[in-house]
């Protein structure tokens, strides 16, 4: 049987003392450890708390891509550079891209980083699917590869999570604030479908459509999505919405892409999220299909072809 030593903090500080003490009687050294300030007179365990939650946590960083050899590189770099307070894992789930994104996915070498590919394009949601079924992490965080998000915002929707003052967290886009729209129409429309949200859902998010929302993968794995393109990140709130949950919102920086830069969503995805908003407001979907999923792992419709036949043996 494997014996597991407890780390330096839980052998020196007990429940106990924990509870009891404040930070100015922690011995110098553990301060200075713990990067605390060892003349602060309050609570210890409100001190240690965003430490504590930090080694409970890891990050699970959902990637879907889809012809995106001119920004994949780039916006993983850019992921994979950032200094997180926690453990981070990045999944990226190629949609069967017909350019050199899967070639470019290849050549990245880093163990934080997996790459599965779809054989049969099945669009955004079902790639998304994909990568959550194989996330190891508590909690998940969309992520596009078009550069239009900055990575260095991460930390930034954690830091309310580490603090335990929430569980979601929305990284927010304030028209108008370290922000660029390519097109008002766009902005515009956002906000329209954001307050119809608000009205079906009796909430006050401001970003409907952000890409960057922080889920606890207990929480991810109990809704019954089934929207296999753009439209499962709408399903995603409406659902949490509906079931009361009201994401804490972090704002966050945003640099729109035009249809020409490739950006991929139309007016018929407007279309679309409002169907979607009004289904899941008048009917309320079974969640077997999520607790399957939960129980049995990822189910894919096409094969996964996985750089690594180890990772696939084990993930899959």
């Amino acid at each position: 049987m494997d014996v597991v030593s407890p780390t330096w903090e839980q052998a020196l500080l007990s429940t106990e003392f924990l509870d009891d003490a404040s930070v100015e009687t922690l011995p110098e050294a553990i301060a200075v450890r713990l990067q605390v300030d060892p003349t602060s007179s309050e609570p210890l365990s409100r001190s240690l708390r965003p430490v504590i939650n930090s080694l409970s946590l890891k990050l699970s960083i959902l990637m879907p891509v889809c012809n995106e050899e001119a920004t994949v590189a780039q916006a993983i770099r850019q992921v994979l550079d950032v200094d997180y307070p926690c453990d981070v894992e990045l999944i990226v789930v190629d949609d069967a891209s017909t350019d050199r994104t899967y070639d470019l996915l290849s050549q990245v070498n880093d163990d934080r980083m997996i790459v599965y590919r779809h054989q049969v394009n099945q669009g955004k949601g079902a790639a998304l699917l994909s990568a959550a079924s194989l996330a190891t992490g508590s909690h998940i965080l969309l992520f596009d590869a078009d550069l239009e998000y900055s990575a260095e915002d991460i930390p930034r929707l954690l830091r309310p999570v580490l603090a335990s003052r929430c569980s979601v967290v929305y990284g927010t886009r304030l028209f108008g604030y370290n922000t660029v729209y390519q097109s008002y129409w766009y902005a515009r429309r956002n906000r329209w479908l954001t307050r119809l949200a608000n009205l079906l859902f009796d909430a006050c998010i401001h970003d409907l459509h952000t890409c960057l929302k922080l889920i606890p993968i207990e929480i991810f794995d109990q809704l019954p999505l089934s929207e296999p393109g753009f439209g499962l990140d709408i399903e995603m709130t409406a659902l949490m919405l509906k079931q009361g949950v009201r994401p804490f919102e972090v704002p966050v920086s945003y640099y729109s892409r035009s249809h020409l830069q490739g950006k991929k969503i139309s007016w018929r995805d407007a279309a679309a999220c409002v169907r979607i908003l009004l289904r899941v407001r008048t009917w309320t979907r079974s969640t077997d299909s999520a607790i399957r999923r939960r129980q049995f792992g990822p189910v894919y419709g096409t094969a996964v072809i996985c750089p690594d036949e180890s990772a696939l043996s084990k993930a899959c």
